[in-house]
């Protein structure tokens, strides 16, 4: 060996595989001095086999002092080559990487010390090995020993200068090496990555922000580290990364957005709250360009608006009110059916703020949208019946104003309230809950006549009776008592007097014939005294059942309300409204004279005026018709009262009744009334009703056993339907007990 390369002596080959540093140390001076002379002389015929002698039989020796000995003779050699060491590079690198993982880690400290003195000499010229050995690097800033960890740190910093000072340097080559490293979990590689993202960033010449989206998702995920210095760092080069955003012309926030938005929904707190952030950013920066990404950004904003960190859901909050600004057009890929599904989704979410940004969302859309809304309306219109029966007010008034947006159209309008009674008849539950907040909420933003005469047309069609029943006592109970319902209560007042009023009336009375003290209550309001009276006394016996006692016993409480103080002022003439009497006298006697109800008619009616009797016209009284008249009778004096009840005359019929009500002037016809109601055939149509439901009855109890309602229990622990006056239907067991001065049922 010693004879076939000269210039080196056998000695310096024998010092070169010594066991001691120093003489390895010594026989590389010596390399170094012959291969400056053979530089010198331009021979690098020689050269070349000295550096495959020192690879050959040193640095790839299976002994280890021979590779320390080939690691530092070829260290020396290139410091021998001086300027003319780049044409050897390609000879001399490639061993001295490939100890980077040898067994022995003093071979492995004596590579790296090898290779720092040849990107000394070479600088530059080094730049052509980058990525081998930035991937050595990698791979020993993670070594087990320490000594090898610190040799490695130094090298490190020297390529990072080379790096910074040459114009060789290809960004272009090195990110397929970078992405493919930064899901190392290593912290130690971690600590290195973000070392190198950080320190070529800074470079002016390098555009480490165009190739952000292949590093970001790196960046965020250690975020999480468990150590704080790596979290710090990424924390920190991410902080940079943003502000040089802000400040770009121009920038990819496309391909980042998807990566901030699966960061987003990370577990980690920090994490979710950096990537809100960014997002946050990014809307207002680039908008328009983030148009087709508005579906998985809302995704992520959404949830976080009810998240359990305060910062993160204020920026959630002020991100969400960003997208709502930007008006996207279809035309620019704003996809307004994944935005739909979104939304759809977000209903469900447990967070009532959640909710209610996303019910707006979908009022923002139909606003801006609405052709393209209303054709997912299949879609979406099931889950805003849903989301009337959630806990919250707030939401479900939301989501009323929502579905009162999209009945706007006419066949939208028919379309949800079929909907809505579809739903209070499969949740019963939802109609004793929302019914009074859903109808009267509807009923301001579309309009009271136009929802009742839509749900009375279904009604009246209804196959299920025994639902029908309990849809019209509620519709009936809102009617008495909602303030939304005012001008449709001041419309019903005018029956017999307004056209308008007239045609109201007809358009309810059909399917208020499903109940008969709706019915009554729809007469007593539009002052249609005689037809209330008529229809009481129709009723039969097997008429007479709890739940239409319970409905007697509302009524009667009802009556004392503010609603119906003009009824109450109308007792002062009853020569005037003799049929009113009448009909409150049918009411009393349907009632238990042990129950309440019974009690505050009866005292309502003692209080009528005995002398409003002494100036009746003539024959509008019959003592007869009116049970408990003598007692008012005898405290008049008996003179003059007989005098009077003398000429009073029999009163006619029933069905021979012209129709006219109290208080109005007798019709020419003998069957319509002033207001041009025929209510002696209303009257069949509401005993043909009746008579249907008792059919419906008798069927009913033979297939199966009757609805109860629901058993409650009072302080004391008795249960509810041991009470006399608590048998109310579902949704109603509240209204009965509400004091005679409230205005408005609570029921709801």
């Amino acid at each position: 060996m010693a004879d076939s390369v000269a210039p080196l002596s056998s000695s310096v080959l024998r010092n070169l595989a010594d066991k001691l540093y120093e003489k390895r140390k010594t026989a590389a001076l010596e390399v170094e001095s012959v291969v400056k002379s053979l530089t010198g002389a331009q021979d690098h015929e020689k050269i070349s086999s000295i550096i495959r002698l020192l690879t050959n039989d040193f640095a790839l020796s299976p002994q280890a002092n021979h590779r320390k000995g080939g690691l530092i003779g070829l260290a020396a050699a290139t410091v021998g080559l001086a300027s003319e060491a780049a044409q050897h590079l390609e000879k001399i690198v490639p061993p001295v990487l490939s100890s980077f993982i040898d067994q022995d880690s003093r071979v492995r400290y004596y590579a790296c010390e090898a290779l720092y003195n040849i990107a000394k000499v070479a600088r530059g010229d080094f730049i052509v090995f980058f990525n081998d050995i930035f991937d050595a690097l990698c791979k020993l800033s993670a070594d087990s020993d320490p000594n090898v960890q610190s040799a490695a740190h130094l090298l490190d910093r020297l390529v990072k200068d080379i790096v910074t000072e040459s114009d060789q340097f290809s960004i272009e080559e090195f990110i397929p090496l970078l992405r493919e490293r930064m899901n190392v979990l290593n912290p130690f590689v971690r600590q290195f990555l973000v070392g190198w993202i950080t320190v070529l960033d800074s470079v002016p010449d390098i555009d480490m922000l165009g190739f952000l989206p292949d590093f970001l998702d790196g960046l965020f995920n250690m975020l999480s580290d468990n150590s704080h210095e790596i979290r710090q760092q990424a924390d920190q080069a991410l902080a940079e990364f943003l502000q040089e955003i802000k400040n770009a012309p121009s920038v990819d926030y496309g391909r980042m957005a998807e990566i901030l938005v699966q960061r987003a929904r990370s577990l980690d707190e920090f994490t979710r709250l950096t990537s809100i952030t960014w997002v946050n950013e990014f809307v207002k920066l680039g908008g328009d360009q983030l148009v087709p990404y508005y579906a998985e950004i809302l995704g992520v904003v959404l949830p976080a608006i009810s998240d359990k960190e305060e910062k993160i859901r204020v920026v959630a909050r002020e991100t969400n009110e960003e997208l709502q600004l930007i008006k996207a057009e279809p035309s620019e890929g704003f996809d307004i059916g994944a935005v739909l599904v979104i939304a759809r989704g977000e209903l469900r979410n447990e967070s009532e703020a959640t909710r209610l940004e996303a019910l707006r969302w979908i009022s923002v859309l139909l606003e801006r949208h609405r052709t393209e809304v209303l054709s997912f309306l299949d879609d979406i219109f099931p889950a805003l019946l849903k989301a009337l029966s959630d806990s919250s007010d707030e939401v479900a008034l939301l989501v009323l104003e929502v579905q009162a947006c999209i009945a706007r159209d006419p066949q939208h309008f028919r379309h949800l309230m079929k909907f809505l009674v579809h739903r209070f008849n499969s949740e019963h539950s939802l109609l004793e809950r929302r019914g009074t907040l859903a109808l009267g909420r509807l009923c301001q933003l579309l309009g009271a006549e136009r929802v009742y005469r839509e749900l009375a047309t279904i009604l009246e069609g209804e196959a299920d009776l025994e639902f029908a029943t309990i849809m019209v006592q509620a519709l009936n109970l809102i009617l008495l008592t909602a303030p939304e319902l005012a001008e449709l209560r001041g419309l019903l007042k005018e029956t017999l007097s307004a056209p308008g009023g007239r045609d109201l009336f007809v358009a309810l009375y059909s399917s208020w014939c499903h109940s008969s003290m709706a019915t009554v209550s729809l007469c007593l309001l539009a002052q249609a005294y005689q037809h209330a009276s008529s229809v009481i006394q129709s009723l039969g016996e097997t008429d007479i059942s709890v739940n239409l006692l319970v409905q007697v016993d509302k009524l009667v409480r009802l009556l004392e309300t503010p609603i119906f103080a003009y009824l109450r002022l109308q007792l002062l003439e009853p020569g005037r409204y003799p049929h009113l009497l009448k009909a409150l006298y049918g009411l009393l006697m349907l009632l238990p004279q042990q129950s309440s109800a019974f009690k505050i008619l009866r005292t309502r009616l003692k209080t009528v005026p005995s002398h409003s009797f002494m100036h009746a016209p003539h024959g509008t009284l019959m003592p007869s018709e009116f049970p408990g008249l003598s007692a008012i009778r005898r405290s008049a004096s008996v003179g003059p009262y007989d005098k009077i009840l003398s000429h009073i005359a029999p009163m006619p019929t029933t069905l021979s009744l012209h129709a006219t009500e109290d208080g109005e002037k007798v019709a020419d016809s003998a069957s319509n009334g002033g207001a041009g109601i025929n209510f002696a055939v209303q009257l069949k149509q509401f005993e043909h009703m009746q008579q249907q439901h008792r059919m419906h009855r008798v069927v009913d109890s033979n297939l199966k056993p009757p609805r109860r309602p629901p058993i409650v229990s009072n302080q004391n622990g008795q249960r509810a339907e041991d009470r006399p006056d608590s048998q109310f239907p579902r949704g109603f067991a509240s209204e009965a007990r509400v004091p005679p001065q409230s205005p408005r049922s609570p029921w709801s």
